[in-house]
């Protein structure tokens, strides 16, 4: 009878697990995930980017600035106006001092606009690429 109400006390109580190392593992894991990713941000616009036979790939996290085949400029996937450019630029120079950019300017843009941009670029101090599609031009 005894071997009974020992058997009966010990089966109620129900087995626990901790999981609190688990949870710290992967929390741990959650904010590596987060610090290792680069975040890129886009333009705001789409783009059929010119080709050039000696495009390179570019490894470094950059601001994209994109101009549309009609001219218009988008900054930070808002429409943004040429002569408020500098200005914007100037902040995040002030935010970021590494900061670098690249040009995506659609294949039917004209060269006026990438220049305009490119001036405001300067003016800022600000290092830039264009983007291009690797490939053989005809």
């Amino acid at each position: 009878m005894r071997r009974n109400r020992l058997f009966s006390q010990n089966s109620t109580e129900e087995a626990q697990i901790d999981l609190t190392p688990m949870l710290d593992i992967v929390f741990i894991m959650l904010i590596f995930f987060i610090v290792s990713t680069s975040f890129v941000q886009e333009s705001g616009v789409k783009v059929e980017r010119p080709v050039a036979s000696t495009g390179s790939k570019q490894n470094q996290t950059a601001q994209l600035i994109g101009i549309s085949e009609s001219g218009q400029i988008w900054l930070n996937h808002q429409r943004i106006d040429i002569r408020l450019l500098s200005s914007s630029l100037n902040q995040l120079k002030a935010a970021q001092p590494r900061l670098a950019v690249i040009i995506e300017a659609d294949k039917r843009s004209t060269t006026g606009d990438l220049i305009k941009v490119i001036d405001a670029l300067r003016q800022a101090n600000i290092q830039y690429r264009v983007a291009t599609q690797k490939g053989s031009v005809n």
